[in-house]
């Protein structure tokens, strides 16, 4: 599997592009916005894009997911059900953020626990991490030990969980109870910022370091 990071919006997050290596056919992860440069790495790198993955729906991930869609004709799968919400008020959240008008959608695959996802040879795991939205998804490739993480875990930090229906404890057990047991040595694309792994978040994280539950 490839990969190529861009950071979009105002926001700085990050927009990841996969791709299955022998068929260039792949997945768009995260479409807050900025069309252009996310069309522009498609092209740049051959990609026949297959679809469009969300972790969850706020506007600076799910943003032009519904315009990428129609433009590459694809269909959108994620996040999970309960984030619904979050993407029935795409709209809303565009003006309240200064964004681009975005429009609702519903995905053509909600997704779940132990679904995958597939695009050219490749496949991935979903797990269902609420906390920061409550249908927050993560995507898993084993292979590669590489995770795709949104807003459930940063370089250094975690997701906010201010927003409506966001909850800090049920964050921090979907970090513990789902992302550590996939491995230390499983580094991660996080929804801002640099990447890290699960190993050195253990280790320093200061709101989910191993030390902290001793």
């Amino acid at each position: 599997m490839k990969i190529a990071v861009t950071p979009v919006t105002p926001f700085h997050q990050n927009c990841s592009i996969i791709w299955c290596e022998r068929t260039l056919h792949g997945a768009v992860i995260d479409p807050g916005g900025d069309v252009d440069a996310i069309r522009r790495a498609v092209t740049e790198n051959g990609v026949t894009v297959d679809k469009i993955l969300l972790t969850h729906a706020h506007i600076d991930h799910a943003g032009a997911a519904e315009q990428l869609s129609q433009e590459f004709d694809v269909s959108i799968e994620g996040p999970h059900l309960e984030d619904q919400f979050w993407i029935d008020t795409l709209p809303q959240q565009s003006q309240r953020f200064g964004f681009p008008p975005a429009r609702a959608f519903t995905p053509a695959r909600w997704l779940t626990q132990g679904d995958e996802v597939t695009f050219g040879d490749e496949r991935m795991e979903v797990y269902h991490c609420p906390g920061h939205t409550p249908g927050h998804v993560i995507f898993f490739h084993r292979t590669a030990k590489l995770a795709f993480v949104g807003d459930v875990l940063f370089k250094g930090s975690v997701g906010r969980t201010d927003f409506p229906r966001g909850d800090h404890a049920t964050l921090i057990r979907s970090i513990t109870e789902y992302l550590w047991p996939l491995g230390n040595d499983v580094a991660f694309v996080p929804g801002h910022g640099p990447m890290s792994t699960f190993g050195e978040e253990r280790q320093s994280n200061p709101f989910v370091a191993d030390q902290l539950n001793d």
